[in-house]
């Protein structure tokens, strides 16, 4: 059995964001040179999030009004966790809810998606450096 290691890096101008990184672990994928197993995809931070679901702008918007409804940036008082001097319980409350991490099967060297299925890094706390790791295991 071979696996795969790999980190992406992302450094989101903005505080909250939707990335589709489909193409970055499709090349994984091919560097990896497995063709059937698992692949494994996750943020490897507590303030965002990998997730699977379709590349739609309207979606992506309702995304975003119904996780600022659910866990709304401000005030930033609200949350207790801001009481140590960050400003991002929300985004704690965000990734919690669109989740770490996807995994994928792996199909004669391809990613064996379901219709419209696409994977996105989910950024809620942006405005510095983060990673998301690739890892893929099979022969």
């Amino acid at each position: 059995m071979k696996n795969y290691r790999k980190e992406l890096w992302f450094n989101v101008p903005t505080r909250r964001a939707f990335i589709n990184i489909t193409p970055e672990v499709n090349i994984c994928l091919q560097e990896s040179g497995i063709k059937n197993g698992l692949l494994l995809c996750n943020a490897m931070h507590i303030t965002a999030s990998v997730f699977i679901n379709d590349e739609e702008s309207g979606l992506h918007h309702d995304y975003e009004v119904w996780l600022e409804k659910l866990a709304p940036h401000e005030p930033i008082s609200r949350y207790q966790h801001n009481r140590t001097g960050e400003d991002n319980g929300d985004a704690h409350l965000k990734r919690q809810v669109m989740g770490r991490e996807v995994v994928v099967a792996v199909t004669d060297g391809k990613l064996d998606f379901g219709t419209w299925e696409q994977i996105f890094y989910g950024e809620f706390d942006g405005r510095r450096k983060k990673r998301v790791l690739v890892k893929i295991i099979g022969e």
